[in-house]
């Protein structure tokens, strides 16, 4: 199955957790979030899951939310969107070489999945990576993600251990590319920077555009 369905009950905690955000927050999206971007992807972005304010309400990957507004103005900078992000769905953003995806469909209580439900999802994730004929990088953002990623490739954690700033030749033929992710929390903390962040996608787009 390339997507979950909107009515996903694989996991049952997120799916009751959807349950009450949609009563809740009717308007918004409240389902499993689909990946945005072409199957022309060269350059595939992994982040944790969708965020309760963020994806989870917007239905695209990383819009919406603090997360999204440094992701995507970062991405500009390199070339991998067309168009003018405004955290929304519908505004008319683009991606150019590049797709973005969550480790986790759907939005997790306190954005902690749960280790049965990220393995429970990761089928989705490696259909996302064996769908992509062009593909040169995968960007981890964090090490859920990473070791979600390593995983679907069937690798050992141990040889690709995950690193701010690493770069990893998985099986696949691609590189395997780490950040920390791009929250909130973890910018307030220092733990990342824009200027580390930018690093890592800049790095990114060197080894797209040297194939």
């Amino acid at each position: 199955m390339t997507e979950p369905p909107t009515d996903c009950a694989r996991c049952p905690r997120l799916a009751e957790f959807r349950r009450v955000n949609r009563e809740a927050k009717p308007d918004w999206h409240n389902a499993p979030v689909s990946a945005f971007g072409g199957c022309d992807a060269a350059l595939l972005i992994v982040g944790l899951a969708p965020g309760v304010s963020g994806a989870n309400r917007t239905g695209r990957p990383f819009t919406g939310d603090f997360a999204g507004d440094l992701l995507y103005r970062i991405l500009a900078a390199h070339g991998f969107t067309r168009g003018q992000y405004d955290r929304s769905a519908d505004d008319g953003l683009t991606l150019a070489r590049c797709r973005i995806t969550n480790a986790v469909r759907c939005v997790p209580p306190q954005n902690r999945p749960t280790a049965t439900e990220i393995n429970t999802c990761r089928s989705f994730l490696r259909y996302e990576i064996e769908s992509l004929p062009n593909l040169r990088v995968i960007l981890a953002l964090g090490t859920i993600a990473h070791r979600s990623v390593v995983t679907a490739l069937d690798a050992r954690q141990a040889v690709y251990p995950f690193a701010h700033g690493a770069l990893h030749s998985p099986p696949g033929g691609f590189t395997l590319a780490d950040s920390y992710h791009c929250s909130r929390y973890n910018t307030n903390t220092g733990r990342i920077t824009v200027e580390m962040f930018d690093a890592v996608v800049a790095r990114v787009r060197e080894l797209i555009d040297g194939d």
